[in-house]
């Protein structure tokens, strides 16, 4: 990570159109989150597609994507006060996954894509202040939107050695490593 000022000299570099996440938001926990992300994609990107039709790495892919679209509705809530759920429900979360395990390689590997994008963005986005804003997620723990970085981390470096491509326990960061589930 920059420091300060060299992180003040980038921005002025890149301009007005740069956008940055706000001097607010939790940035290590953003940082080891982005960074399971580049590390799932290295690992998923290196499987061929046979890898993924009607098995366990296609689920994995599929919970990973959805998993990154419910943050993201809980990231717009934070931002726009309108009412959002994670999830509608459990069993509405598991058809999700369901469907997306049964999708074609490609698509599963758009759903990851553009999910993980949807997600940064609106993080990326969000106003210093949202990031205390309080949410619910699907079963009803009540957290802050700057939880949610730290959430996601968790769950895609264990997600990363779930998916059995070559992700080592040695690579997860210390920090990622939940104590209940690595």
């Amino acid at each position: 990570m920059s420091t300060a000022p060299e992180r003040a000299a980038l921005i002025a570099r890149q301009g007005l159109g740069a956008r940055y996440d706000a001097p607010e938001a939790p940035l290590q926990d953003l940082l080891l989150a982005r960074r399971g992300t580049a590390y799932f994609a290295r690992l998923l990107n290196e499987l061929p597609d046979d890898a993924l039709v009607d098995n366990r790495r296609a689920v994995v892919v599929a919970r990973v994507g959805y998993h990154a679209r419910g943050l993201t509705r809980l990231m717009t809530r934070a931002r726009t006060g309108v009412e959002q759920r994670e999830h509608e429900s459990a069993a509405a979360r598991d058809a999700e996954v369901t469907f997306g395990a049964s999708l074609p390689a490609r698509a599963l590997r758009g759903l990851f894509d553009h999910a993980a994008i949807h997600l940064d963005v609106e993080w990326r986005d969000l106003p210093g202040p949202a990031w205390d804003v309080p949410l619910c997620l699907l079963d009803d723990t009540e957290i802050t939107a700057r939880d949610t970085p730290m959430i996601r981390a968790r769950l895609i470096w264990r997600a990363a050695l779930e998916l059995d491509a070559g992700g080592r326990l040695a690579d997860v960061p210390p920090d990622a490593r939940a104590p209940s589930t690595l």
